[in-house]
């Protein structure tokens, strides 16, 4: 019988010994056929392509829906949005050079079929009435379930596209803290990392028009809970006394009629009890800012060109592996209060945004060098004897410059209209 043991004992299970700590990173992109988003042909025809470079096709039933290559997969969103999901490496310099050999052999190929790639936080061009979808079984039935719940739910899930960060902990205590900074964070996160300020071809009001579509999401959003010392009893607690999205038997995903997994242990869905592959969907299909699986996910980054995608998971890993305690120190003073306002208004306001008594601008300045200190401690170098920090020079200029890759997309999108131009600078 399933119990909350069972998900405290899931929780426990991802506790690693701290030689063996890890970084994976998670990247989302568009491709587009000219001006338009490609189908699911589209999407076949390019995972032939990306065969020739190792990857192998993983089938639901007869349909390939995803790739794998070792502990690597290319998986596909419900807009055709590809992600990579990559290992668990030990430094930001693989986990770069894993991405980097990825995004060649995917620019190979597209440029095969004469695709293009945006990498952007929300789809700068279509409507949401033009984005074709594709045949996993998950999504049909969560296109119907989710706009009954969030104004947005459609538009998070078919035009948006962001990058995650899974960090590991070495003990209770150790998620207890990583997870507290995390969420504290997120204002801050969201305002850095913005790049999605373009919606159907207009400037949308906001710098980042993904986040501002997550906080209007079914299943999303910061819950206050996350903003306080949480262990994993706590969280076992908020999981399930969340609502489920479904239940999958066999190749089958079942309407799980908005009840919480409690709901679902003390026999309130007919015809079905509770497993251990239930609790790990369920924890899959919790889709706040940040989450707890058998690792931490940070989750509120938009996705974003090659000048920043090392950049996040760097300034991460610095504050959460290199220099934990400082950062504690620091988040733990913000009211929480002060930190929902500063999330509710990031996404339009980005840098200027007010958290307490500082802007995000000020508060950045000094979380930039708390990770540089952090990255400098780990000192993890590469061939040539470099250490981390050179993956926080995209962050560095940002905080110099006072001008996230939002607004600089936004001032090059008034002089040049095509959009393919200017994504990837």
């Amino acid at each position: 019988m399933i119990t909350k043991d069972n998900f405290i004992n899931y929780f426990i299970s991802g506790i690693k010994d701290i030689n063996d700590c890890g970084v994976g990173i998670e990247h989302e992109k568009f491709v587009f056929s000219e001006n338009k988003r490609v189908n699911y042909q589209s999407i076949l025809n390019l995972f032939e392509k990306l065969y020739e470079f190792g990857w192998e096709p993983v089938k639901e039933g007869l349909n390939t829906i995803a790739l794998k290559k070792g502990n690597k997969n290319i998986t596909l969103e419900p807009g055709n949005q590809i992600e990579l999901s990559g290992e668990k490496l030990r430094s930001i310099h693989q986990t770069c050079g894993e991405s980097q050999e990825y995004i060649f052999e995917l620019n190979q190929s597209l440029k095969k079929l004469k695709l293009n790639l945006i990498s952007s936080g929300f789809d700068p061009i279509s409507k949401i009435e033009e984005v074709p979808s594709n045949p996993k079984n998950r999504y049909e039935l969560m296109t119907k379930i989710m706009p009954l719940f969030g104004k947005l739910s459609l538009d998070m899930m078919y035009r948006t596209c962001g990058t995650q960060i899974n960090i590991d902990y070495t003990s209770e205590k150790d998620f207890s803290k990583k997870f507290f900074v995390s969420n504290r964070l997120v204002p801050i996160t969201i305002a850095l990392f913005a790049n999605s300020g373009i919606v159907e071809k207009n400037k949308s009001g906001y710098l980042s028009y993904r986040s501002y579509a997550w906080q209007n999401t079914y299943r999303g959003g910061l819950p206050k809970i996350f903003l306080e010392n949480i262990d994993f009893e706590k969280y076992a607690d908020f999981s399930l006394n969340y609502p489920m999205l479904f239940i999958k038997r066999k190749d089958k995903y079942l309407d799980a009629k908005n009840k919480t997994f409690q709901n679902f242990i003390d026999g309130d869905i007919e015809n079905a009890s509770p497993n251990n592959e239930d609790v790990a969907d369920h924890l899959s299909t919790i889709f706040t800012e940040n989450r707890l699986k058998k690792y931490i996910e940070i989750r509120s980054m938009d996705a974003c060109g090659w000048d920043c995608l090392c950049a996040g998971p760097a300034f991460f890993i610095g504050l959460l592996y290199g220099n934990l305690d400082e950062v504690f120190d620091i988040t733990k003073r913000w009211n929480v209060n002060d930190i929902m306002s500063a999330y509710k208004d990031s996404p339009k306001n980005g840098l200027k945004t007010i958290l307490g008594k500082k802007t995000i601008l000020d508060w950045s300045k000094d979380l930039f060098e708390i990770s540089k200190k952090g990255l400098e401690n780990r000192n993890e170098l590469n061939s040539k004897k470099q250490n981390e920090v050179k993956f926080l020079d995209h962050i560095k200029n940002i905080i110099d410059t006072n001008n996230t890759n939002a607004e600089a997309i936004i001032a090059e999108y008034q002089k040049d209209k095509n959009f393919f131009n200017i994504n990837e600078k």
